[in-house]
């Protein structure tokens, strides 16, 4: 956060629409054909398709092939793409003997903040044409290293089970709990990852386009937008969500809570969005496939709790759950740790950062802005005998 200047600053140098505008609220700093969030008559789109048709309708991999070439794949393209993914699943010996060594009780974002980096020293872009096969090799591996780097910590279960599988929800799932997923499980995975791709210039994507624009490396970028992310002011509120539900017994007494913390004014993680202002339209996607699991595995209780929270939260403060509270509940009933929802937001997000870094590419120019001085006067030096 700037500080305030303690002199008075001169009005002419200081734009109307750069005024009291901190972390560039409200600014307007470049142009993406890629998605539009929370534009009037739009709401959510990934290059003109809207989210509910694309959850409904598609699959993750033909959302990443949308963002990644501009256009939804027929069916051979669609075989390709995924048999390409399949191959780019394997993770580097190198690799591998990294993830080993980084302890158990390493924060699982920095593990991929780790991997991309280090996936760049052994397999480094060697120029910018091969921008699509590095976003095709880390949307495939970033998985498996999760879950490799999770189960190795686990209990060494980190052999080849689930490689098979056919789809990166299924792949994701398989590999972490060393079972084969339901189709319900499965699904539900991939609208998950399918919601989660893409959402404009937020502040890993921004993080992703300056590091960009710079001509950086496509894994640099991609290290940039993982440690944007990494802060709990982006991501994490997923984790914040189940950290809530996990402190509540059941709806009435989830009520009593909530209205006491309301009472103290301490922020309810999952509620409201800096872009939407009436409602989130991946919270009413994510939502439905919530209570299926939690029917489904037997965690009713889980979803009512979520539910008088969401009822109070609109009553009391007139504020609408985003993506991430609904995902909360959805992601225990998957078996998935707590830990691991903000990196799932990672292995979905790396096809939206990937299509950003080619848009970026396509048309460069430096993202440079500008800064309001806030510092002291001029000051002439004192030398140091007099200080």
């Amino acid at each position: 956060m700037s500080h305030e200047s303690s002199r008075a600053k001169d009005p002419s140098k200081e734009s109307a629409s750069n005024k009291s505008r901190g972390g560039l609220d409200g600014i307007i700093a470049g142009q993406t054909k890629l998605s539009t969030v929370g534009k009037s008559g739009f709401g959510l789109t990934y290059l003109g398709y809207s989210i509910e048709d694309l959850a409904e309708h598609g699959t993750f991999e033909e959302v990443a092939y949308l963002l990644l070439f501009g256009r939804l794949p027929n069916q051979k393209e669609l075989n390709d793409f995924k048999g390409r993914l399949e191959v780019n699943r394997e993770i580097p010996a190198e690799l591998r003997r990294t993830l080993e060594l980084i302890p158990s009780s390493a924060h699982p974002m920095d593990v991929l903040r780790t991997a991309s980096s280090m996936l760049g020293t052994i397999e480094p872009e060697g120029s910018f044409d091969q921008g699509i096969r590095v976003s095709e090799r880390l949307l495939a591996c970033m998985p498996r290293v999760l879950t490799y780097w999770y189960r190795y910590h686990q209990d060494g279960k980190v052999g080849g089970f689930g490689q098979d599988e056919p789809s990166i929800a299924s792949h994701f799932l398989a590999t972490l709990k060393n079972r084969k997923p339901t189709e319900l499980e499965i699904r539900a995975m991939d609208v998950s990852l399918i919601l989660y791709a893409e959402h404009e210039w937020n502040a890993s994507t921004f993080t992703a386009r300056v590091i960009a624009s710079t001509l950086s490396d496509f894994y640099s970028a991609i290290t940039g937008g993982i440690g944007a992310l990494r802060g709990p002011l982006h991501g994490g509120a997923n984790e914040a969500a189940m950290e809530l539900l996990d402190q509540m017994s059941n709806p009435d007494s989830a009520e009593s809570s909530l209205l006491e913390m309301l009472s103290k004014k301490i922020k309810v993680m999952g509620f409201g969005h800096r872009v939407y202002k009436g409602a989130d339209p991946r919270s009413d996607i994510i939502k439905p496939w919530s209570k299926r699991l939690c029917d489904a595995t037997g965690n009713t209780q889980l979803y009512a709790i979520s539910e008088r929270i969401e009822a109070v939260m609109r009553r009391e403060k007139g504020m609408f759950p985003n993506v991430d509270f609904y995902s909360a509940s959805l992601y225990r009933s998957l078996e998935i740790p707590t830990e691991l929802f903000t990196p799932i937001f990672v292995l979905s997000r790396i096809s939206g950062w990937s299509a950003h870094i080619l848009e970026q590419r396509a048309d460069n120019r430096l993202i440079r802005p500008l800064a309001d001085y806030t510092g002291p006067e001029p000051r002439a030096w004192t030398p140091l005998a007099k200080r």
